[in-house]
């Protein structure tokens, strides 16, 4: 459970940094960035203390990160200009846990008990009553119905993606290596971010072969350190503390939990930025963390 909080807590450093590496560096750049440094970081680890690309699950982990890092971020990407951030957010997080959980049941025949599943939506519903739009706080774009589609495949990339997570966890305990560890975590974060890699880069090349890349409308000075940040915050920490979860956890009790990503990024965010949050979001992250705290007490 320890892992599935960490994996929350990096996620939503990982929102504030991102933000401002996609301002200094572009949307493009500060996505691929964070996935290079990511990619060298994990790699230097699973090279040396982990056991590299020596591990039965590794095609497992490979096709988890085409499905939640290629075509789930592909989703939410496309899914922000015609939802905007908190709907988009709202679709992936709520839905991509139940998504895993059923997945999860059908295929692997893991099974969650009552009280687990009674705290879990507790837990997205503090997340959907602290995000969600309203007319006093409405989206900053024009909603257009076709973004719920994208919403809708940005949250089945990520459930899905932890389910194949999960699938491969059993192969390489099947295999008889030490599967539930930090360090099966980390490396099996490294596989996942390769393949993110992959994708995003071949979708960026098909993107600029048809001259449909996005304008750089980053700032003329490009920041290093931020770039860095994002990539050490969500792909390295926060990807490798979610694996570590989903080798120990069922998929549909580590989702909740990181679902309230959104909600701690709230007082990072007060705190680094200034940005006060609205009474709503104050009381659904206290019913998140409610719903949290039991759902640990009965894990």
């Amino acid at each position: 459970m320890l892992a599935s909080f960490l994996a929350a807590f990096f996620f939503a450093l990982n929102a504030t940094c991102a933000s401002h590496s996609v301002r200094a560096n572009g949307q493009a750049r500060a996505n691929l960035g964070r996935l290079v440094v990511a990619a060298i970081v994990l790699g230097l680890f699973a090279h040396t203390v982990g056991a590299g690309f020596a591990s039965a699950s590794l095609p497992w982990f490979l096709l988890s990160g085409v499905i939640g890092m290629g075509i789930g971020d592909l989703g939410v990407y496309a899914a922000l200009p015609l939802l905007g951030s908190r709907i988009t957010v709202l679709m992936t997080q709520c839905l991509a846990a139940p998504l895993a959980a059923v997945g999860e049941w059908l295929w692997l025949g893991t099974t969650l008990t009552a009280a687990q599943v009674l705290w879990g939506v507790l837990i997205l519903g503090g997340v959907a009553i602290a995000i969600t739009p309203s007319k006093s706080s409405p989206p900053r774009v024009k909603v257009r119905p076709v973004g719920f589609l994208f919403g809708l495949l940005a949250a089945a990339g990520q459930g899905f993606g932890a389910l194949v997570s999960r699938k491969g966890v059993l192969v390489a305990t099947a295999a008889g290596e030490a599967a539930h560890n930090a360090t099966f975590g980390i490396t099996a974060a490294y596989h996942r971010i390769l393949a993110g890699l992959a994708f995003a880069s071949l979708w960026f090349l098909a993107m600029r072969a048809l001259d449909r890349l996005p304008a750089d409308t980053s700032s003329r000075q490009r920041s290093f350190a931020w770039l860095v940040a994002a990539g050490l915050a969500g792909p390295v920490l926060g990807v490798g503390s979610y694996q570590w979860a989903l080798a120990t956890t069922p998929s549909g009790v580590v989702l909740p939990i990181a679902a309230t990503a959104p909600l701690l990024s709230i007082p990072i965010a007060f705190g680094l930025e200034g940005d006060r949050p609205p009474r709503r979001a104050i009381v659904g992250g206290i019913l998140a963390v409610a719903g949290c705290i039991a759902l640990t007490a009965v894990h």
